[in-house]
């Protein structure tokens, strides 16, 4: 066989992947959407995980379906002498997919691995003092979305995040919503629009309110919403994530505009879940 033969078998075959591989995937998430998670999978879910208890039936077939795709598709690594099991997939792929319940397309298409830490893990890094020298620093921290198909989270905060769903604290929830936010290319906490005619005053209603939680932080004034989203607006929007699916009804009641800017972007209304 010449050569020109063997290049052009490889070529034809290159292509017979490129065409067969997106038609095979497509027909291994339909067959995942269609199956759903079994009796044990449930069971573990809706015992650890009271929000999606909480869950009206209607989102029930699509939620299962992220669950599945999200299990297989993503890789998770343990680290610091943690080995992942069956479950740690199952409950961080459970509150990740509560934020797809009623966005259209992919599943986080461009996560590729989460890497789980027993407890919460140290992060070195340089600081800027402000005479302009920089120093070595060191954070303790208990969650990191990445922009390179990366989440990282502690084990004991998922848990903790996942069993108090009334305390607008949980590590998945958070991560995750950077990842939403960053699918346009960049975390600048201005996610896509689901509910477009919502979009228009979207941007500026989030800019007021960012800036009503910053004044009232530098202030020292007491404030609903953790102060931390005063750093950023990335930041703000994946602690008011936390808030809309861990406490909506007291969002909605303080902060109604902002309820209504977070149902923008997930098109859901969780106050009137049980």
């Amino acid at each position: 066989m010449s050569a020109g033969t063997v290049v052009g078998l490889l070529i034809a075959g290159l292509v017979v992947l490129q065409v067969g591989w997106p038609l095979w995937r497509r027909r291994r998430r339909t067959r995942w959407h269609a199956e759903g998670l079994d009796e044990t999978q449930r069971e573990v879910i809706e015992r650890t995980i009271p929000l999606v208890a909480a869950m009206p039936q209607t989102y029930r077939k699509r939620f299962e379906g992220l669950v599945r795709q999200f299990i297989h598709e993503k890789d998770f690594v343990g680290c610091n002498g943690l080995v992942v099991e069956p479950e740690h997939r199952l409950i961080i792929a459970a509150q990740a997919c509560l934020l797809l319940l009623n966005r259209p397309g992919g599943c986080y298409d461009d996560l590729q691995t989460i890497l789980v830490y027993p407890d919460a893990f140290i992060v070195e890094h340089d600081e800027l003092d402000a005479d302009g020298l920089v120093h070595a620093g060191r954070d303790l921290r208990t969650g990191e979305s990445w922009d390179d198909g990366r989440v990282i989270v502690s084990w004991s905060d998922v848990i903790m995040g996942a069993d108090n769903p009334d305390d607008a604290y949980n590590v998945v929830i958070h991560e995750f919503a950077h990842q939403l936010d960053g699918q346009s290319g960049l975390v600048n906490g201005a996610p896509s629009i689901v509910r477009e005619e919502l979009a228009a005053h979207w941007p500026e209603r989030m800019r007021r309110e960012f800036d009503a939680l910053r004044g009232a932080v530098e202030r020292g004034v007491h404030t609903f919403i953790d102060p931390y989203g005063a750093s950023s607006p990335a930041e703000f929007f994946a602690v008011l994530s936390e808030v809309f699916f861990e406490m909506p009804a007291q969002l909605q009641r303080r902060h109604p505009v902002l309820y209504e800017c977070l149902d923008a972007v997930y098109d859901l209304d969780p106050a009137r879940w049980s």
